[in-house]
């Protein structure tokens, strides 16, 4: 699975030195395996700057936006370099045909991600490019679906009217758990409690720390956010319309109503207790430090902005820790032995997802078949039932029909075997994704377990050090005491 967002470099107050500096970035050695991981369409990477201003001076349009930024995010352990690499040189070559282009996949974080810039300006019309509104759902990301697809990749769904919520969603899924959207649904609901009408609930929005807008969308921001959320992309229960509407009929009163209505009675009973499995000593570290961190829920969740990082780092050690309990992981060996174990479980799946999609691609043709089948399937419809417009339709639905035929297959037929590879597909990126996870999980595990060793190390160097010193003291002492008592003894006549 990908998703793109594009950019775009203005012509202001140094506008061309950023957009050299953007394309210093993107082919950064250290992002890229020393540049391995980038190329140019239309241009020579090692000349982008120059050739995009000389095709910008030819038409004499140097003035405006300077160029484009496109990004494509992968979802993490769902891909490799070498199929980002193609995914972002197909799209190029078809949606970005008649511009001059650089582009590069940077693999220096756990999310493999590409950057794509191009001029402004076409070399072969003349004309700039022109975003809508609506081009990121009607033609960017549908073919970035199709590129994944044909990878053997997962596809996102597309709606026009939220492309800049999933795209945020998307970002707060690799940040981690910890999502601003509950924060605020929670104490929107605690608000719309406590309040009498609809100006009192702003003011006790605002005495929890959040800026209000009010223009045509009703929208907060909690202290840490850098941007506005609008309550409508919380879900039907956060518009601005129902927000009164349930300011109207919800209380303190009829919440702790429903608490005590919907309260399932506790039936006690004796249950024979079994001895608790005793922890090892890497589980009882991370046990130690999920203590130490789960103090961090107990404070008041609308100030839950202040402690976001402690929540994340609470998420990951969780994580880590009912990791090592599900695989009774007790000593480092025996994460040497699970790596070695997942190693060969995700290359076996590659493998396996690699060879399903090599097959369903054989059948491709098939499926181009039936897919136009499908576009015409109204039609012949139509003309069943005796509207002659659609006679052509037909005709060419029976050419199909035969085609498919001739093969072997029916249309049928061939709607189960696709759907047959799309699930297989599906499943076996699930089952990647999955030991991927697990993959990095164990890598951090590893990582923390070396840092811990080294601190313990370091602290018993320094123990070991201020032992000797304090000995070394006490026998200073012990031979200083010696002499002084030599030094007033009464010599013996």
């Amino acid at each position: 699975m990908a998703i793109c967002k594009i950019l775009h470099i203005n012509d202001a107050t140094g506008a061309k030195s950023h957009l050299s500096t953007v394309i210093e970035y993107i082919q950064s050695g250290e992002k890229t395996e020393e540049k391995i991981l980038t190329g140019g369409y239309n241009l020579q990477p090692e000349y982008a700057m120059k050739q995009m201003m000389e095709t910008k001076e030819s038409f004499g349009k140097t003035g405006g936006r300077q160029a484009y930024h496109v990004i494509i995010s992968f979802k993490e352990g769902e891909t490799d370099a070498d199929t980002a690499m193609a995914i972002t040189k197909a799209f190029v070559e078809e949606y970005l045909a008649d511009y001059e282009v650089l582009y590069a996949v940077h693999v220096n974080t756990d999310h493999i991600h590409s950057h794509i810039i191009f001029n402004s300006v076409s070399f072969v019309t003349g004309r700039k490019y022109h975003y809508k509104k609506n081009d990121w759902a009607t033609y960017i990301q549908p073919v970035i679906n199709r590129l994944c697809e044909e990878h053997g990749l997962s596809i996102i769904e597309i709606d026009s009217n939220e492309e800049h919520t999933r795209y945020q969603e998307w970002n707060e899924h690799r940040d981690g758990p910890f999502v601003w959207s509950d924060m605020i649904k929670r104490d929107i609901d605690i608000a719309i409690a406590e309040a009498e009408d609809f100006d009192d609930f702003i003011n006790i929005m605002k005495s929890r720390g959040y800026i209000d807008k009010q223009n045509k969308y009703l929208a907060f921001k909690a202290p840490g956010m850098s941007r506005f959320r609008r309550t409508r992309f919380l879900g039907d229960d956060y518009t601005e319309e129902r927000i009164r509407e349930r300011i109207l009929v919800e209380s303190i009163a009829s919440y702790k109503t429903e608490t005590l209505e919907e309260a399932e009675r506790i039936v006690y009973s004796k249950i024979p207790r079994k001895k608790k499995a005793l922890l090892s000593p890497i589980q009882k570290k991370y046990y130690a430090r999920l203590f130490r961190l789960g103090l961090i829920m107990r404070r008041p969740y609308s100030k839950a902005w202040q402690y976001k990082d402690e929540i994340k780092k609470f998420h990951k050690l969780q994580e880590q820790y009912l990791f090592l309990v599900d695989h009774d992981i007790s000593s480092e060996k025996e994460m040497e032995t699970i790596k070695a174990t997942l190693d060969s479980e995700k290359n076996k799946s590659v493998s396996e997802k690699n060879r399903n999609y090599r097959t369903g691609k054989k059948c491709r043709k098939l499926f181009e078949i039936v897919h136009e089948m499908e576009g015409l399937k109204p039609a012949v419809i139509l003309f069943q039932k005796g509207d002659m417009e659609f006679q052509h339709e037909y005709e060419r639905w029976l050419e199909s029909e035969d085609e498919l035929t001739k093969q072997g297959y029916s249309y049928e037929e061939v709607k189960k075997i696709e759907l047959h590879y799309k699930s297989e597909g599906k499943r076996l990126r699930k089952v990647v994704s999955d030991i991927s996870k697990e993959q990095k999980l164990l890598k951090d595990i590893i990582a923390e377990c070396e840092r811990m060793r080294d601190i313990s190390y370091d602290e018993k160097i320094v123990k070991e050090r201020i032992i000797e010193e304090r000995d070394n003291e006490a026998k200073k002492d012990n031979r200083d005491k010696e002499n002084n008592e030599k030094r007033w003894q009464p010599n013996k006549i």
